[in-house]
């Protein structure tokens, strides 16, 4: 254990032992926020509309990397893995050949190989997962949706996430908080979206003629 320990944290491989442990770090924080009802991703998401070409050279070379249009914390992390890797598959190899490459050489040649990865993993990943909000619908056309408390109970503090369908079909999962006038919805609960504030979203318990029916079998 202390040799592989030594072997992660020696100078030619540092940086990539440093993007494995942001991985770690961002993904802990991801699933820590989810808990309390906000979520890093959602942030993320919404700062930056790759769908369309900005003055921004940085913003447009991301958005050819990220071809498939995947959310933004999920690129960082496609980058990151990537880099991480390649990075020590690099050193490896080198290391059995003549000897480790310097961090900087074995860096830029990490991130050489890691974009073309990247970009090919982003347009796969984006044909299987729900797109994000941002990029289909605006919040706004979730109200009046029904959906399903995943994190829960929604009252009147901290929000709590709810799981809707916009009209595509797509899922989302979006924070909401109960209305004022309403008790506590727990877990499992249909509830109605009746309004919004920001990101957060306002619910009430979904009248049982407004929940989807479930189908029945025929004899």
């Amino acid at each position: 254990m202390s040799a592989l320990l030594e072997h992660v944290m020696s100078p030619e491989v540092r940086p990539f032992a440093i993007a494995a442990a942001m991985i770690v770090i961002v993904g802990s924080i991801e699933v820590v926020s989810m808990l309390v009802g906000a979520s890093l991703s959602e942030m993320l998401g919404t700062n930056i509309d790759f769908a369309h070409p900005s003055d921004n050279g940085v913003i447009n070379a991301i958005s050819w990397i990220n071809v498939g249009g995947v959310p933004l914390l999920i690129f960082l992390l496609l980058l990151l893995g990537a880099f991480s890797i390649t990075g020590f598959l690099i050193q490896d190899i080198a290391r059995l050949v003549a000897g480790p490459l310097p961090a900087t050489v074995a860096s830029a040649a990490a991130v050489v190989v890691s974009v073309p990865l990247v970009r090919a993993a982003s347009r796969a990943i984006a044909r299987v997962i729900p797109k994000d909000e941002s990029y289909v619908i605006g919040l706004g056309d979730l109200v009046g949706r029904i959906g399903e408390v995943v994190v829960g109970p929604l009252d009147q503090g901290p929000p709590g996430r709810v799981s809707v369908a916009d009209v595509h079909g797509n899922r989302h999962f979006v924070s909401a908080v109960a209305a004022p006038s309403s008790g506590p919805l727990p877990q499992g609960t249909m509830v109605l979206l009746v309004d919004r504030d920001g990101t957060r979203f306002v619910a009430v318990k979904a009248d049982d003629e407004l929940k989807p029916s479930k189908p029945t079998l025929s004899s």
